[in-house]
């Protein structure tokens, strides 16, 4: 989820070498590390907690998560960006499930546009470090990073692209396998297209009753882009928002969808956005993914995604989703 919402409030922050490991009894503070990637960072702070086991936990968990967003174009998006991790069994957004049903080990996040650009993380306290792995969350706020703030109009854009990324990024990082995520993927369009038809999908805004169409229309949408860029371009969307980032993206950035698009294009060489953007933000039902699925060889019957063995179609499920490396990151 992305906002832009009021200043945060004034963080009394402590570095992991300044908290006296000898200091008694143990009171719960704050815990800051700085992951760099060339002259960007991003800083991660752990908020509220005393035991240090469980703070390093979450940070190392938190810097796996910074790895498989390095996985897009090598390096952070923006020069400087932080994550605010709290523990909690709801968060502010209530309590929500994780892919198989259980109650989620990070139950609400949210990326934050004020004092900076913030990514906010409420943990379960008792999620242990194979739990956190396996959930979602962390990478699609990460995603946020890669896009500048679009308003309501552009929420759908904004929700899609880290719903997209959310899966493809954490198969590029080893954390998922590439076949399962395009099966989280497909189960995402299936609760979109389930979710029923209504507004225009550039007319929802924050309709929480239209939250899966919001969220898996717009990754269609960006898998729809990306593949148009692959055959038409033989560029892809990592490289595409590689030169946005270097060109346009700082932490205020703004801009409305059309703007968006149009730079998006013009940094592309050609109209694949603009014209897919037209299209989609007038759907009223779930955009068709059969042209999509079948450049892919992917084909859904009783509930189950098959993978054809076409090579074409090979090649291009491995080029989206196959494992690379992430920039070399230092931790401090």
């Amino acid at each position: 989820m992305a906002a832009r919402l009021p200043s945060l409030p004034t963080l009394l922050v402590c570095a992991l070498l300044a908290c006296g490991a000898d200091a008694a009894p143990a009171v719960a503070q704050d815990h800051e590390r700085v992951i760099r990637v060339g002259d960007a960072r991003l800083r991660v702070i752990v908020e509220g907690v005393a035991d240090r086991e469980r703070v390093d936990e979450l940070q190392r968990w938190l810097a796996e998560c910074a790895d498989a967003a390095l996985t897009a174009y090598g390096r952070l998006p923006l020069r400087e960006a932080k994550v605010l991790i709290r523990q909690s069994r709801s968060g502010d957004g209530g309590a929500r499930q994780g892919h198989r049903g259980d109650p989620s080990p990070v139950p609400w996040g949210q990326t934050r546009r004020d004092d900076g650009v913030s990514v906010l993380l409420y943990v379960r306290p008792d999620a242990g470090i194979d739990e956190l792995r396996d959930d979602w969350t962390a990478v699609h706020e990460l995603s946020h990073l890669f896009h500048p703030y679009l308003g309501e109009d552009g929420r759908w854009l904004a929700e899609g692209l880290a719903s997209y990324y959310q899966n493809v990024l954490r198969a590029r990082a080893g954390q998922l396998d590439g076949d399962e995520a395009w099966r989280r993927l497909d189960a995402g369009f299936e609760r979109g297209r389930n979710s029923g038809a209504g507004k225009a999908l550039g007319e929802i805004g924050w309709s929480r009753a239209s939250t899966m169409r919001i969220y898996w229309g717009g990754a269609m949408f960006w898998l729809e882009a990306d593949l148009a860029l692959r055959r038409e371009r033989r560029l892809d969307l990592d490289t595409v928002l590689s030169r946005y980032s270097r060109c346009c993206l700082d932490s205020d950035s703004e801009a409305t969808p059309e703007q968006f698009v149009a730079e998006l294009d013009r940094l592309g060489g050609g109209k694949a956005f603009t014209a897919l953007f037209r299209r989609y933000a007038a759907m009223r039902e779930f955009p068709p993914t059969q042209n999509a699925y079948r450049a892919l060889g992917l084909d859904r019957q009783d509930g189950r995604l098959g993978f054809s063995d076409r090579a074409d179609a090979v090649r291009l499920r491995r080029a989206i989703m196959q494992p690379r490396p992430a920039a070399a990151p230092s931790m401090r």
